[in-house]
């Protein structure tokens, strides 16, 4: 126990972690950007708001959610102390500095991970906590008739302020109610402002992903002259252009059709 103890707290232990934490997080943007595509569905905000719904409500999921905010504070945490630890055994800067092969983003990593954070709790205090803990939300009823699979679309109250969601049926008709998380993203896409800052964020999370990508699979060994090259290319065209790319849209779209 004290070896593999050991072998956490030491430089290379610290740099598996973060390669672990980092490829978990590669997953959830994936899956995070599938989901969020349902904004741009033709459907009144139905396929979005039963799916942000389902993440908040279904029991597995909401584990999963937890590990995930584990991951963002460990990979945090061990990025710093990385970093600190760094300084501290080079505490002098060269008196003369060469070329080196090393890219931008790699020696910048450290600038562009406290951006994504601080972008991370905006994002978080903007949507999850306004949709979980308070009434900012409104809600809409969907009535979908499952014969013509014609659906109308109405804003719900409830009567109860303890309630969060429910699908019932009457006849031909199915009928669900949930908070109307859609409304709230158009509403917070209408601010320049916000609409900024989250593509700055998605350009910072672009060159992030441009070498931590690639370093993970580094960091654990995984290096084959033969695989290299695609990791390069997922990390390349996948993590750093096609998702920060769809992420952007987002806010740019929504703002675009406030005008």
């Amino acid at each position: 126990m004290s070896q593999i103890k050991q072998t956490f707290n030491s430089s290379l232990g610290k740099k598996l972690i973060m390669a672990l934490t980092g490829l978990f997080l590669c997953t959830f943007l994936i899956v995070h950007l599938a989901g969020n595509l349902q904004l741009f569905s033709d459907n009144d905000g139905y396929a979005f708001n039963v799916y942000a719904n389902f993440l908040t409500h279904f029991p597995p999921i909401e584990v999963i959610a937890y590990v995930l905010y584990a991951c963002i504070v460990i990979h945090a945490l061990y990025a710093l102390v990385l970093t600190v630890r760094n300084r501290k055994a080079r505490p002098v800067k060269y008196a003369a500095t060469t070329k080196s092969p090393t890219s931008w983003s790699s020696q910048n990593m450290g600038l562009l991970g406290s951006i994504l954070l601080l972008f991370i709790v905006v994002h978080m205090g903007d949507f999850w906590y306004k949709y979980k803990y308070t009434h900012n939300v409104g809600y809409k009823e969907y009535r979908t008739d499952v014969l013509s699979n014609q659906r109308t679309v109405t804003d719900f109250q409830p009567q109860d302020p303890a309630f969060e969601h429910s699908a019932t049926t009457e006849g031909n008709y199915e009928i669900v109610r949930v908070k109307d998380l859609r409304a709230k993203v158009a509403e917070t896409f209408h601010n320049p402002i916000l609409v900024l800052v989250y593509v700055i964020a998605m350009v910072s999370l672009a060159f992030h992903l441009l070498h931590g990508f690639q370093s993970a699979f580094r960091s654990l060994g995984w290096v084959h002259r033969k695989y290299t090259p695609i990791v390069e290319f997922i990390g390349t065209w996948l993590f750093a252009v096609i998702i920060p790319l769809g992420f952007a849209l987002m806010p740019i779209v929504y703002f675009l059709m406030n005008k």
